[in-house]
């Protein structure tokens, strides 16, 4: 009966392909577009973003993102992806608890604390982040964001190169 209850293990798809790697897929131009669900399902933004990625010589990554909702609101983040024993350190300034990125197959998953506006102050969001190379050209990006344990959103995009 528990076993019902865990997520996926990204040994699930060491197997499956197109091969995934951060530093092959995460490099120039990339474009997304996507939706932000609340608790029970139910989309309340969209958004697109453009996303420059560039690695350098000690294999440390840059990904500079901006994203633009429906609402009129941006937002920019700064990811620096730093090698950590065949995975990545992930950190970026609204990440208050930086993440490990593990990949296998035709996968990533990254697990951080992002801090988020919410009313007129900002709260702290698990984020277990999963990402699907479908071509080489294209991944699929779904985000559970929970709170104390419990589900308060997801979010779904498809990330594309240039």
């Amino acid at each position: 009966m528990l076993a019902g209850c865990a997520g996926p293990a990204l040994e699930d798809y060491s197997d499956r392909g197109p091969v995934l790697t951060p530093q092959e897929f995460f490099t120039g131009e990339l474009s997304a577009r996507g939706v932000v669900k609340d608790f029970s399902g139910e989309v309340i933004r969209t958004f697109d973003a453009d996303i420059s990625a560039s690695w350098d010589s000690s294999g440390v990554g840059t990904l500079n993102e901006e994203f633009r909702f429906d609402d009129g609101e941006v937002q920019t983040r700064v990811w620096t992806l730093t090698p950590d024993n065949g995975a990545l350190h992930a950190d970026a300034g609204d990440v208050v608890e930086p993440g490990t990125m593990r990949w296998q197959g035709n996968a990533i998953n990254m697990n951080y604390v992002l801090r988020v506006s919410y009313g007129d102050g900002t709260i702290d969001v698990r984020m277990d982040d999963w990402m699907y190379l479908i071509t080489p050209d294209t991944l699929i990006n779904q985000t559970t964001m929970t709170k104390w344990g419990i589900e308060v959103g997801e979010i779904v995009l498809v990330i594309s190169k240039r």
